[in-house]
C-alpha cells in the first residue's frame, strides 16, 4: 500500500507565492510611454552646417524630369518644355463634364462660350476680304516633296483624268477601237504617231493644198498630232448628202446637202482614211501592220496622193449641184 499524506508535515514544505499584480501593471505603463520629440517652428533657425565637412547623400538630389528637358532644350537649341505655364483648369473641366457641374460659378462661366446661341466664333467678313486680297500670283505654293509642281489655278479644260487627251487623238482612237478592244486602239494610235513622227517629211501637192495657216512641211513631223489633225482636217467634208425619199415625185429622192460640224466632219474624214488604208497591201507581219497601213496613208493625204480627196472632192460637187434643194423644206 502506499503510504498515507500526512496533512501537517505537508503543509510545511508548500510555499505559497503572491501575486505580482503590480509589477505588470507598471511594466506597461513604462512600455506605453511616449518619448518626446523635438519640432522645429518656422521662428528657429536651421541647425548650423560644418564648413569642414561635405554636403550629405539626400543634399544633391536630381532635377525635374521637366526642369531636365527645359535644360537639354536650352543646351542643344529645341525648345522645351515650359515650366512657368501649366495646363489650365478650364481646359482639364473640359474633358470632364461631371467635374464642370462641381466646379465653382467662375470656372463655369469661363468655360460657357460667351457669344449668343447660333454665332459663329470667327468672322466670315475678315476670310472673305483676306480671300480677296490673296492673289496666286503672290501666294508661294511649297512645292516640298513633290516631283512636279502644283498646276495652276484654274484648272485647264483638258486637266481633267478623263480628257487629259487631245479631242482629236480621243476621236480617232475610238474610231479605231474594234469589239471594244480600247488598249489595242490605244496601242495602234500610238503606232501610229511614232509612224509620223520619224517619216520623212512630206511634200505636198499644190493642186491639193493645206488649210490655210498651215506650218511649213518640214515642221510637221515634229508635232505629230499637229500632224494628224492637219491630215484629217484638210481632207475632211464640209456637207453630207440627205436623200429625201419621194420629194421628187413619182418616188424619186431629192438630194438634199446638209452641213456638217467639226466632229462629224472629222468622223466623216477619218473613216474614208480606215477604208482607204484597209484596202493597202500589208507589208510584213505582226501587230502593227494595220497602223503603218494608217499611217502610210494619212502621208499620201498630205502629199495629195491618197484617194480621200476624190471622195471629198464628189462630195462637195454633189452638193452645189444638189443646193436648189435647200427650199425643199420652205415649199407649202
Amino acid at each position: 500500500m502506499p503510504p498515507r499524506l500526512n496533512i501537517v508535515t505537508a503543509g510545511r514544505s508548500i510555499a505559497f507565492r503572491m501575486r505580482s499584480s503590480t509589477l505588470s501593471r507598471l511594466d506597461e505603463s513604462s512600455c506605453l510611454r511616449r518619448v518626446p520629440s523635438r519640432s522645429i517652428t518656422a521662428d528657429e533657425k536651421p541647425l548650423p552646417v560644418a564648413e569642414d565637412q561635405g554636403k550629405g547623400p539626400n543634399q544633391e538630389q536630381l532635377p525635374h524630369v521637366s526642369e531636365e528637358a527645359a535644360t537639354m532644350g536650352k543646351i542643344t537649341g529645341e525648345g522645351g518644355p515650359d515650366l512657368e505655364q501649366g495646363t489650365p483648369v478650364q481646359e482639364i473641366l473640359k474633358r470632364d463634364d461631371d467635374a464642370q457641374e462641381k466646379a465653382p460659378k467662375v470656372i463655369q462661366e469661363d468655360i460657357k462660350p460667351s457669344g449668343p446661341k447660333g454665332s459663329r466664333s470667327y468672322s466670315t467678313t475678315a476670310r472673305r476680304l483676306q480671300d480677296a486680297l490673296m492673289s496666286t500670283e503672290d501666294a508661294e505654293v511649297e512645292t516640298q516633296g513633290l516631283k512636279f509642281e502644283l498646276p495652276a489655278l484654274p484648272l485647264q479644260s483638258n486637266a481633267n483624268l478623263k480628257h487629259r487627251y487631245d479631242p482629236v487623238i480621243q476621236q480617232v482612237t475610238n474610231l479605231l477601237m474594234k469589239d471594244g478592244k480600247l488598249s489595242v486602239a490605244q496601242r495602234n494610235m500610238s503606232m501610229i504617231l511614232s509612224l509620223l513622227r520619224t517619216a520623212p517629211p512630206p511634200s505636198v501637192n499644190p493642186n491639193r493644198p493645206l488649210l490655210p495657216g498651215a506650218p511649213p512641211s518640214s515642221h510637221l513631223p515634229l508635232n505629230p498630232i499637229l500632224y494628224l489633225t492637219l491630215a484629217i482636217d484638210s481632207v475632211a467634208s464640209l456637207l453630207r448628202i440627205r436623200s429625201q425619199k419621194g420629194a421628187a415625185g413619182g418616188g424619186v429622192a431629192l438630194q438634199i446637202p446638209v452641213p456638217l460640224g467639226l466632229r462629224q466632219r472629222r468622223r466623216q474624214a477619218v473613216q474614208w482614211i480606215l477604208d482607204a488604208a484597209s484596202k493597202r497591201k500589208t507589208r510584213g507581219s505582226g501587230r502593227g501592220g494595220f497602223a503603218q497601213k494608217v499611217a502610210e496613208e494619212l502621208i499620201s493625204v498630205v502629199e495629195g496622193k491618197s484617194g480621200v480627196w476624190d471622195r471629198r472632192g464628189g462630195a462637195h460637187k454633189l452638193g452645189v449641184s444638189a443646193r436648189a434643194n435647200l427650199t425643199f423644206g420652205r415649199r407649202r
